[in-house]
């Protein structure tokens, strides 16, 4: 995997350098774009899909709003990462991974719903869930600090899923004016960890991929991914779950980004 570098265009990545006392790479130089992932990362999507499916199980009733609920959300949960990842994937198309998950958690009722109830389902879920969306708290002033501690850096999204899914959530918690460019893997075809998307995206700045950071809450499929594309990836574990990889820097809060770049 490709050492990740701070460089802006036209300097090399050998520009970085490792901290001994946590092995990690520091950037030597400040970077041109910050790229972002979008749900979990700026837009606090699994707060929003536990406050919807219980809201949800609470308007249907009956067998759906007796259960455990704590259950019901970790069920939902997995259901998503299952289902999601098949549309991904290509086995799916994206209703259809809609549709599957509506299914499969009504099944654990010993509900069967058809294609038409399921579909209706989820349909009904998704009111539940959009009512609830929203930014992390630490969204905004990282991007205002970013923008403050490096004069005129870019800023763009790398999101897997369907674009016009994913723009609507833009759209609703104000992010459009905040982005100049956003690449979704449903418009291109690929997703990431696929290195052709964070190259994609740099193309789109006409940056090089070592004068750019692409930051994400997944370890594998954002950080690791941006860095083996050649990026410098940064991954946000809100739930400081364990040291980074080498070559990985980490961030437990948005809020601790801005310094680190502006090193």
């Amino acid at each position: 995997m490709p050492v990740p570098s701070s460089a802006p265009a036209g300097e090399s990545a050998k520009s970085a350098r490792l901290d001994p006392s946590n092995g990690h790479f520091l950037r030597s130089r400040r970077p041109g774009v910050v790229l972002f992932d979008l749900d979990d990362t700026l837009f606090e999507h699994r707060g929003a899909v536990a406050a919807g499916i219980l809201l949800h199980l609470d308007r249907i009733g009956g067998a759906f709003a007796t259960g455990d609920r704590n259950a019901a959300i970790v069920l939902w949960d997995a259901l998503e990462e299952e289902h999601y990842h098949s549309y991904l994937a290509g086995a799916l198309d994206f209703a259809g991974q809609r549709r599957a998950r509506a299914q499969d958690f009504a099944a654990s009722f010993d509900i069967s719903l058809t294609d038409a109830e399921a579909d209706a389902w989820f349909d009904e879920y998704f009111l539940s869930y959009r009512a609830s969306w929203r930014l992390h708290d630490d969204a905004l002033p990282c991007l205002d600090a970013l923008a403050e501690v490096l004069p005129g850096v870019r800023f763009g999204l790398i999101t897997n899923g369907d674009p016009v899914f994913q723009g609507e959530k833009i759209r609703r918690v104000g992010l459009t004016h905040r982005f100049e460019h956003v690449v979704t893997s449903g418009a291109l075809g690929f997703a990431k960890p696929d290195a052709r998307i964070f190259q994609h995206a740099c193309a789109l700045f006409d940056i090089p991929v070592e004068g750019a950071v692409y930051v994400g809450d997944r370890l594998r499929t954002d950080a690791v991914g941006a860095a083996a594309a050649g990026l410098t990836g940064v991954w946000l574990d809100r739930a400081g779950a364990s040291a980074a990889p080498v070559g990985i820097l980490r961030i437990e809060s948005l809020h601790d980004l801005p310094p680190l770049l502006a090193q």
